[in-house]
């Protein structure tokens, strides 16, 4: 692995704008809940019970029948909860990234984006299709603002259909689209921002000292288009305005968005020599070196987490760790580079910021990198350590089912589910279905559930399968590439308990924005002190009897009410505060002890 030191950032408190934004919608709720003395379902504990560990044997996702409507299915801990089919309109077109906001999720297609309404996931509702082509469209919100990315040249300005003939027009539009979606029936294009190389993704970026602006990273990965369309841009590479080698950052007015424009080309990239890294068409293992190839001068993803002033980019050749405490100007902190991957591709931060996970889109995803005869470390995820600016590589996860040659596969985007005290992940690999992993002990991560079916077309590589997959307010979101919006929820196991699950629940995000973590903070509940204690009771963190007084405590507590409950939440605190040096996981008891004294603390 390459580094290259830099002293790390001071830390900084998350603002309170992100922090409201983590339990706003629910936060009352659950607090008049908890003081009332339970009564709503997610705070009832439920016995972890004698849940199996055991994984399906043979791996049911191996030779699933084809099929775009009625294809086999294998599912492990999950299930499919509904599946909206892509409208008319998107019919044939690749379905791309996903955004939310209150009960509306914005999916992204290659010819424009639509709305749905997902307050009930058993039924989600079309509330708009919305047609204006302009590859990816990968989509994100913030408030009653929706960005939109356009990186083909066939963009137009008016979001017409017919395309751009002329290699240099007035009506092409590469860049970002801004729509005010006050009314989500009928979203307003209200202004749009034209880059050099266009979007092929984007990320918003909150700022917690300057509440009046939001910030838009570019990862812009195509040509350099013509100066005589765009003025200033260029594309020599030693030309210090080259619109190569930067990343451009726009400043968006929340007052007054119609004025956003780009305000930064931040130039993270210098000093970063070409890296090692296995050619497309290599067919050997091993780490040895690749075939010819340029240094990095662009990001295909940026994943910002504001609230520990840190964003991890994937660079072509390198993981970048970046300082953007300062959001207009990104500081690059220190890249990590591995011969393994081919495609640096998207990034994830656990909870703490402590770690930090890139995906390595092998092929593009557009080819079958899932075959038994596919080498596991190839088109995986890479896990590394976080140390001040120090990365350290720990390990790989690669979905493990072999998939067909009909199926394209590899890692994709994924998100965090908020289980207090774990990293866990859900992730999409195209065909290769959803994946979701427990990398808290991050050189040894585990898969406890799944969702997969079978290829789109027996025999013929068409492509399909699972683009995004995110964790939102409780369940599952996958953007299918071609059967459209799929919704799934986690079922309890002995990796999962209903304690963990129901706690995980308890985080309600008023909006998500996968490229812009924000910090999950779980409300004071009974069901996270028993999610905690589940914990324990799996790990053998602390004696099974003390385990089970401290449960039965519990629930003798919860039926208290007023000064009485409060009074045995404190003293229950002290005593579980004690257990900590006699624990073989004295940092989980710590988490538990933390999470009683919060419980007392919500009856005032």
């Amino acid at each position: 692995m390459k580094a290259e030191p830099i002293a790390p950032p001071r830390a900084r408190r998350p603002g309170s704008m992100l922090a409201s934004f983590v339990t706003l919608a629910m936060g009352a709720l659950w607090a008049s809940g908890c003081a009332a003395g339970g009564g709503m379902t997610a705070d009832v504990p439920t016995p972890m019970g004698n849940l199996s560990t055991s994984k399906p044997s043979p791996d049911p996702r191996v030779g699933l029948a084809a099929g775009r409507d009625n294809p086999g299915q294998a599912s492990w801990n999950m299930s499919l909860v509904s599946n909206a089919p892509t409208p008319r309109e998107f019919e044939g077109k690749t379905n791309s990234d996903l955004a939310f906001l209150g009960d509306y999720l914005f999916q992204g297609n290659y010819d424009g984006f639509m709305v749905w309404d997902v307050g009930n996931p058993m039924s989600p509702r079309l509330v708009k299709p919305y047609v204006c082509p302009a590859s990816q469209s990968d989509v994100s919100v913030f408030r009653n603002l929706l960005f939109v990315s356009s990186e083909s040249t066939s963009g137009r300005l008016d979001c017409g259909t017919e395309g751009v003939a002329d290699p240099v027009s007035p009506v092409r539009l590469r860049g970002i689209r801004i729509f005010d979606i006050t009314d989500v029936s009928n979203p307003r294009y209200i202004h749009n921002v034209q880059t050099c190389r266009g979007s092929h993704t984007h990320t918003v970026v909150t700022d917690p000292n300057d509440p009046a602006h939001v910030y838009v990273y570019i990862s812009g990965s195509a040509g350099v288009r013509p100066e005589e369309e765009l003025a200033g841009c260029r594309e020599m590479g030693d030309d210090p305005n080259s619109a190569l080698f930067r990343i451009e950052v726009i400043k968006v007015p929340l007052a007054n968005p119609e004025q956003a424009a780009v305000v930064t080309g931040a130039r993270v990239f210098d000093g970063l020599a070409p890296s090692e890294r296995r050619a497309e068409t290599a067919a050997r293992p091993g780490r040895g070196p690749g075939g010819a190839h340029t240094g990095p001068n662009q990001c295909h993803d940026i994943t910002t987490y504001p609230a520990v002033g840190l964003a991890g980019g994937a660079c072509q050749g390198y993981g970048i760790l970046l300082d953007i405490r300062d959001p207009a100007n990104p500081r690059r902190l220190n890249a990590v580079a591995d011969t393994n991957f081919a495609t640096w591709h998207s990034v994830t931060f656990s909870n703490d910021g402590s770690k930090v996970l890139w995906t390595d889109e092998w092929g593009g995803g557009s080819a079958p990198r899932c075959r038994a005869t596919d080498n596991m470390v190839w088109g995986a995820n890479a896990i590394f350590t976080i140390d001040g600016t120090e990365m350290n590589f720990e390990s790989y996860y690669k979905m493990p089912a072999a998939q067909t040659d009909s199926e394209n596969c590899v890692a994709h985007n994924g998100s965090l589910v908020p289980v207090p005290g774990r990293d866990i992940k859900v992730q999409g690999w195209y065909q290769g279905g959803v994946s979701v992993f427990d990398w808290t002990d991050p050189a040894n991560p585990v898969e406890i559930a799944f969702f997969d079916r079978g290829p789109l077309v027996a025999d013929t590589l068409r492509s399909a399968g699972s683009w995004s997959t995110y964790w939102y307010n409780g369940y599952i979101y996958t953007s299918e590439i071609a059967r459209g919006l799929d919704v799934m929820e986690l079922t309890p196991s002995g990796y999962l308990s209903p304690n963990e699950i129901a706690a995980a629940k308890t985080v309600q995000l008023e909006y998500f924005n996968a490229q812009e973590q924000q910090r999950f903070v779980w409300p004071a509940t009974f069901v996270l002190a028993h999610a905690y204690l589940d914990q324990l009771q799996r790990g053998n963190g602390l004696a099974g009897a003390r385990v089970e007084a401290i449960r039965a405590e519990l629930v003798r507590i919860q039926a208290l009410s007023g000064a009485g409950r409060q009074m045995a939440l404190l003293q229950l605190a002290e005593q579980v505060g004690a257990d900590r040096a006699r624990a073989s996981d004295g940092a989980r008891v710590g988490m538990l002890t933390e999470a009683i004294r919060e419980l007392a603390a919500a009856q005032e």
